[in-house]
């Protein structure tokens, strides 16, 4: 199986959980919710992505003939010196379109820890096969959700048809609201903060990468 990739780069995890941490972040061309496309937004699932996830033209992007090729390339995308451990993020566009065990495996080869963000409409790889180490999701309105355990739910707010209360009693670890961004930005960031107070077992997470201008 080749890989489709947009872009590999090194940074810092601008959002969630890890938000300030070291990571090369692995962004998969492709999604199951829109074609990314702006002529196809009206038909889209998902209507307010800011991501762009078409094609394999990004930086460290490109076609992988195979998940070694690919994960020697992440690998020497981490640019990080010391005892840390090594984190790639597996994110799109829908990362599990791609993300395989053979994928996960040959990172695991490769002394990265995995993560990945998702929707959660698609199932995860095989864990006994390929156990991914921190699994994120971020669900959207008018979706079946199929992963409903993880590390991690960043809840995209405010999502009509998506309130927080209904995924409170899934199996995550951590449950953040992140404010929806675009001309909004503002009014859904005071939303998210005072939600955020009113119920304290949801936490605020902000796109720090956004804040300080980086990738």
């Amino acid at each position: 199986m080749s890989y489709l990739v947009k872009e590999v780069f090194y940074t810092l995890q601008g959002e969630g959980a890890n938000a300030g941490r070291p990571a090369v972040l692995c962004r998969f061309a492709g999604c199951n919710l829109w074609t990314g496309r702006p002529e196809h937004i009206e038909s889209a699932i998902c209507r307010f992505c800011d991501t762009d996830f078409v094609g394999i033209d990004g930086p460290g992007g490109g076609r992988f003939e195979d998940a070694s090729a690919l994960a020697s390339h992440i690998a020497k995308a981490w640019r990080g010196e010391g005892g840390a451990t090594r984190l790639v993020v597996c994110t799109g566009g829908e990362p599990l379109l791609q993300l395989d065990a053979r994928l996960i495996d040959a990172l695991h080869e490769e002394d990265l820890e995995v993560a990945v963000e998702t929707n959660g409409t698609i199932a995860l790889p095989d864990e006994s096969a390929a156990p991914i180490d921190w699994v994120c999701v971020s669900p959207k309105a008018g979706t079946e959700l199929v992963v409903r355990a993880g590390n991690e739910l960043k809840l995209v707010y405010p999502q009509p048809g998506a309130e927080p209360d209904q995924f409170e009693s899934l199996g995550f670890d951590h449950f953040f609201l992140q404010p929806m961004d675009g001309t909004e930005a503002g009014p859904n960031t005071a939303e998210a903060v005072t939600y955020c107070l009113d119920h304290p077992r949801w936490r605020l997470s902000l796109q720090t990468h956004k804040l300080i201008g980086i990738p």
